[in-house]
């Protein structure tokens, strides 16, 4: 199935045979402290720079009904974000793991985003468009 929206990925992931824990790495783009003018003008055209994580969290699958629920969610934690990076985790034997079970992989989602290796997940827009990385 090819993903359009975020709530393609939730249909995925309730189709699982196990329930699934949803990892959620929201990010923003900056442009680096040490930039060319090149860089610059990509950047405010929408393209360029780094991506830096500004929050993130994990739910159970049965927590985020759909991505508007989602992004409403985000708005009262006060900070913004461009993109959504998202994992998910396999339950066990029918049950969810919890979220303490699922914070040491949240951290290394982190951890490679930080370091831009971000090909092994996926992202979405603040429209739910899922984007694709050139």
């Amino acid at each position: 199935m090819e993903l359009t929206h975020f709530n393609d990925f939730l249909a995925v992931a309730a189709q699982q045979t196990e329930p699934q824990r949803l990892l959620f790495v929201f990010a923003t783009a900056a442009l680096p402290a040490e930039h060319t003018e090149e860089e610059a003008r990509r950047f405010a055209e929408g393209q360029g720079g780094t991506l830096a994580p500004v929050m993130y969290v994990d739910k159970a699958q049965h927590e985020v009904p759909d991505f508007d629920s989602l992004v409403e969610e985000s708005k009262h934690t006060g900070r913004d974000w461009q993109i959504v990076f998202v994992g998910a985790l396999d339950g066990l034997r029918g049950q969810v793991i919890s979220s303490e079970a699922a914070q040491q992989p949240l951290e290394l989602m982190v951890k490679h985003i930080e370091n831009g290796q971000i090909e092994r997940f996926l992202a979405f827009d603040k429209a739910g468009q899922p984007v694709r990385f050139v």
